[in-house]
C-alpha cells in the first residue's frame, strides 16, 4: 500500500509538472508576429469570406515563413513580399465579387484582450500583419504568425489533448 501511495503521489506530482510546463508553452513569445484578420461584419457572408482571405494567407506565409529561423528574418521577408501579399488578398476579393474593400497593415497594431482555453492574452500593440476587411467590425481571427503556430494546422479547437499521466490514473482508479 505504501509503494502504491508513493507511487500516486510521483504521478500526481508530475502531472502538476507537465500541466505548468504546458499552459507556460502557451505563452505567446515576446519577439512574435502575429496575423489577424478582421471582417467586415458578423454576417454569414463577411465570416465566409474572412475564412477565405485566412486560408489565402496561411497558405502564402507558410510559402513565405518555412524557412526563416527568426523573427528578424521573418519581418524581413514579410516587408519584401507586402505588395504580392496584397495582390494575392486582391485576386481572392475579387474572385468572390468582394466589394467592400480592405486594408493591409504589417507594423504595430491593436490587439484586445483575449481568452482562449484558459489562457488570457493580454490586449496591447503587437507587431502583426493586419488585414481589415470592409469596416471591420465583425469577429476577427488571428494567431501567432513566427513563430508559426497557426500556419500548419490550420484548425486546432477541434483536437482533442490528451494526458498519458491522467489516463494512467483514470484507468488505476478504475481498477479498484
Amino acid at each position: 500500500m505504501k509503494k502504491i501511495i508513493i507511487l500516486l503521489s510521483a504521478i500526481f506530482i508530475f502531472y502538476l509538472c507537465i500541466s505548468d510546463i504546458m499552459v507556460k508553452g502557451l505563452e505567446i513569445p515576446d519577439d512574435a508576429i502575429r496575423i489577424r484578420v478582421v471582417p467586415n461584419s458578423n454576417s454569414d457572408y463577411d465570416q465566409n469570406i474572412k475564412s477565405k482571405v485566412k486560408s489565402e494567407l496561411q497558405t502564402s506565409m507558410y510559402n513565405l515563413l518555412k524557412d526563416t529561423k527568426s523573427s528578424t528574418e521573418a519581418e524581413k521577408v514579410i516587408k519584401e513580399n507586402l505588395e504580392k501579399i496584397d495582390q494575392d488578398i486582391n485576386n481572392l476579393l475579387i474572385k468572390e465579387k468582394y466589394n467592400e474593400g480592405y486594408v493591409i497593415n504589417f507594423g504595430y497594431n491593436y490587439f484586445p484582450e483575449k481568452e482562449y482555453k484558459g489562457i488570457t492574452y493580454k490586449e496591447g500593440y503587437y507587431e502583426s500583419l493586419l488585414v481589415t476587411l470592409g469596416e471591420g467590425k465583425g469577429d476577427n481571427w488571428w494567431c501567432v504568425l513566427f513563430p508559426p503556430l497557426c500556419l500548419i494546422e490550420e484548425d486546432t479547437e477541434d483536437n482533442e489533448y490528451k494526458s498519458l499521466v491522467k489516463e494512467v490514473l483514470d484507468k488505476f482508479s478504475n481498477n479498484k
